[in-house]
């Protein structure tokens, strides 16, 4: 059965892993797909994988920290596809590592514009689209970072993907008689370029209770829940996916 038969849907930091694993999720699921990332040649990859398999998809170039990056996707969806039902708002970056007094305020300020701000911008351009069509899903990729644990050098990073819920919550409140659903989505763990190497790997495998980490494949079919009409009466939620680890935490 294809969840996303008939549907569009937009992806940001959909160059690579999460991303990239929910691109082609949607599209196999009938959805037809804008691809939001910096790197274009490895959005031309994700997208020939995906025409590849019978997909529909386009891309975007863009910084998501721009406001003029969403509106670009959104009017690429609309005139290209028809319409916009769906987005996952998945770009991200850990930033600057170090204890919370070494950082400098413009390396904050850049782990909440990307992580945050850009989520703010993203539904300021895709809401509208999706009110003028009677109603639509958005995704945010959070993390278990900032809203089970605290890590190590991770304090921005974990304020800008708490700060995700707070939006998720607003949005909620805002929108949702409008038929506007929003999620986040909490991963652990994940096997992409931000989990480090093989001994930054290992070690968060150990925080899990399943004890390994998660395939971006794993974290996309989660957001595929999230997207389509299999989670109708879900929103202002938070779907932990994170291989238990809250669960031994809380």
């Amino acid at each position: 059965m294809k969840l996303l038969d008939g549907k569009v849907a937009i992806i940001t930091g959909a160059s690579s892993g999460i991303g990239k694993a929910a691109a082609k999720l949607f599209a196999a699921h009938g959805a037809s797909v804008v691809l939001v990332a910096r790197r274009e040649a490895a959005l031309k990859s994700a997208i020939d994988e995906i025409e590849d398999q019978g997909g529909r998809a386009l891309a975007v170039v863009g910084d998501v920290m721009e406001a003029g990056t969403h509106d670009e996707a959104v009017a690429a969806a609309q005139a290209t596809f028809g319409g916009l039902h769906i987005a996952f708002n998945n770009a991200g970056t850990v930033g600057t590592m170090g204890p919370l007094a070494g950082i400098e305020p413009r390396q904050w300020a850049e782990v909440l514009a990307v992580n945050l701000t850009a989520a703010f911008l993203a539904t300021r351009a895709q809401v509208p689209a999706m009110i003028g069509q009677g109603g639509g899903a958005l995704v945010f990729t959070s993390s278990f970072v900032g809203n089970s644990v605290g890590l190590p050098g991770m304090g921005a990073y974990g304020a800008a993907k708490a700060g995700l819920m707070g939006l998720v919550r607003g949005i909620t409140a805002d929108y949702a008689a409008s038929g506007i659903r929003a999620n986040a989505l909490l991963p652990g763990g994940t096997a992409t370029d931000m989990a480090g190497d093989d001994a930054q790997r290992e070690w968060a495998a150990g925080l899990h209770a399943m004890k390994r980490i998660a395939r971006p494949e794993e974290i996309a079919q989660a957001a595929l829940f999230l997207a389509s009409d299999m989670s109708s009466f879900v929103t202002g939620s938070a779907l932990w996916a994170d291989g238990g680890n809250a669960a031994v935490k809380l």
